[in-house]
Formats: C-alpha cells, sequence, structure tokens
C-alpha cells in the first residue's frame, strides 16, 4: 500500500477561501485578532489581514457582526 505524501503550504500562507480557519482568527464581533493572540509571525499576520480583507471584499465573511 503507497501512501501519498500531501504537500502543504507554509504556515504564514493563509488562503481567502479558507473561511474556517479565518474565523478562528476573528473575534465574534468580526474584528481581527492580534498577533499576540493569533501566535502568527509579522509574515503571516500581513498575510491572514489581506486575507480576511479579500475574503470581505468577496462577501465571504462579514464586515461586522450584530
Amino acid at each position: 500500500m503507497e501512501t501519498k505524501e500531501t504537500v502543504n503550504a507554509p504556515m504564514h500562507h493563509i488562503d481567502y477561501k479558507d473561511i474556517v480557519r479565518l474565523n478562528n482568527n476573528v473575534n465574534p464581533h468580526a474584528r481581527m485578532m492580534s498577533r499576540r493572540r493569533t501566535h502568527l509571525s509579522a509574515k503571516g499576520q500581513r498575510n491572514f489581514a489581506k486575507a480576511v480583507k479579500r475574503a470581505r471584499f468577496m462577501a465571504l465573511m462579514p464586515y461586522i457582526q450584530h
């Protein structure tokens, strides 16, 4: 039986279509959490912010929660 190795994206890469992963780092008011809370590197946090902004623009995530 052969096993396939999956190629994972780098830790600092967060895709804007991965809503579950984005929502884990967003508080109940739909605000992005800080680096201290997310434990991301500076590069990862920048990529996370870009992904959240793209997801919001594409209407995959809300801008605010009521």
